[in-house]
Formats: structure tokens, C-alpha cells, sequence
């Protein structure tokens, strides 16, 4: 065997020695260096275009602008004739139905709109497209021990976290590249009363290309399946 490739093997030993010595709190650590090398998630203040592609649905096609130094949240989203606007500001909230914000409860209620849902939208979207950082969140907690699993055939370093219970039920699994550290599944389970994770419960989510913006490394398209039997649900697709 030659130097070259005594070279080679013992790089690629020393990098799995180091993977498997990584804590929980290192792999973020790593992995938010490659998402945001420049420390701007928490000064965001821009905008996303996202289409939402689901199996026998017309695509949703939304606007979302971020501003967290000012605590503010808009998504305008509109499918086939139905345009629907939200708008968070710290603690008040607007709603808008094709133009229209002078609505009635029956409207409302017939549109399933409501400051509740504008806010699990404001959630939802700053917790995904803010994702590794948002793992740093008051509330989460990251498990110290990072584990090695292969996925639909690629070797991942996989991050798991839970929640307080205030915040939630819910427990996640982040895979990274382990040379990267660039994100790429998530994974959540349910759980059930005793905190027991539900193995048929939960969706995966598969992230492909990647989309910068504000400088920080956002997925371009987001892939959800669910976990107890690998079934498509949709795709977001992100725009700059």
C-alpha cells in the first residue's frame, strides 16, 4: 500500500473519530457556521416566495416577510381565486381575505381565519426556514449524544432534540452531512402521555439544493413524507 493511500484512510479514520466525539451541542454549533457563517439570523429582515406543490391541489403560492429586530410578520398567500394576507406585529394581528379586511365572524370562521392560525403560520415559517439557528432557542433541548445513521443510502451525523414542555411534545432529529454539516432531512415522532415516542406518528422532510439569502444557506425545496409508510404529502419550493 502506498503513502497516498495510508494517507487517505487515515484522514477519512481521523474525520469518523472526530464525528463520533462531536456533543450534541458541537454538531449545531458546526452546523449553523455552515447555515449562517455571517451570525444574520437573528437581524433577518427579509422576504421568501415559496410554492407549495401537494399531490391533486392547486400550488399555494406565498410572500412571507420576516423582520425579527422588529418583531414582524406578513405571509400574503394565494391559491386558485382565494387570496388570504396576515400580518403579526408583536402582540396585534390583521387580517386580510382577497383584499378585503373588514370581515365578518361567519367569514372568518367559513375561511378558517384567526390571529391563532396567523401566528402558527409566523411559528412555522421562522422555525423551518430559520433552522439549525432556531435550535438555539429558550426552550429546546439538545441531546448530547450525536448518532451515525444511514438514510435512503447516505451516512448522516443526526442531532435529536426535544422540547420543554411549554414548547412542545414534539421530539426531532436533524441529519447533517458529516463533512459539511449541512443540513439535510429532519425527521419528527409524536409522543404520547408518558413522553414515549409514537413510531408510526411524525413526518420526514428531505431538503435539496439551497437558496441564499441574507447570506444565510436556506433549502430550496422541502419534501414531506410521512414516517410510518414513506407517503408524499408536498413539496415547498423556495424562490430568491
Amino acid at each position: 500500500m502506498n503513502y497516498l493511500s495510508l494517507l487517505v484512510i487515515s484522514l477519512l479514520s481521523f474525520q469518523s473519530i472526530i464525528a463520533q466525539d462531536l456533543s450534541g451541542k458541537e454538531l449545531l454549533e458546526k452546523a449553523i457556521r455552515y447555515h449562517d457563517p455571517n451570525q444574520n439570523w437573528n437581524t433577518f429582515n427579509g422576504e421568501l416566495h415559496i410554492s407549495m406543490e401537494t399531490p391533486n391541489n392547486s400550488n399555494r403560492d406565498s410572500k412571507i416577510v420576516i423582520n425579527l429586530p422588529k418583531t414582524y410578520f406578513y405571509v400574503s398567500a394565494t391559491r386558485d381565486s382565494i387570496t388570504t394576507e396576515y400580518t403579526v406585529k408583536k402582540d396585534t394581528c390583521s387580517i386580510t381575505l382577497n383584499g378585503e379586511s373588514n370581515l365578518s365572524e361567519a367569514q372568518k370562521k367559513e375561511n378558517n381565519l384567526s390571529c391563532d392560525r396567523a401566528n402558527l403560520y409566523k411559528n412555522y415559517y421562522t422555525y423551518l426556514y430559520g433552522l439549525p439557528m432556531k435550535l438555539k432557542d429558550k426552550g429546546t433541548i439538545i441531546h448530547d449524544k450525536v448518532e451515525r445513521k444511514t438514510f435512503k443510502g447516505k451516512d448522516y451525523l443526526v442531532l435529536k432534540a426535544s422540547y420543554d414542555k411549554s414548547v412542545g411534545s414534539d421530539v426531532w432529529y436533524f441529519y447533517f452531512d458529516p463533512k459539511t454539516y449541512a443540513m439535510e432531512i429532519y425527521q419528527f415522532y409524536k409522543t404520547d402521555d408518558n413522553g414515549k415516542l409514537k413510531p408510526d406518528s411524525g413526518e420526514y422532510i428531505v431538503l435539496t439544493d439551497t437558496a441564499i439569502i441574507n447570506g444565510i444557506k436556506m433549502p430550496k425545496n422541502r419534501a414531506w413524507y410521512y414516517n410510518k409508510d414513506d407517503n408524499y404529502l408536498g413539496t415547498d419550493k423556495l424562490s430568491n
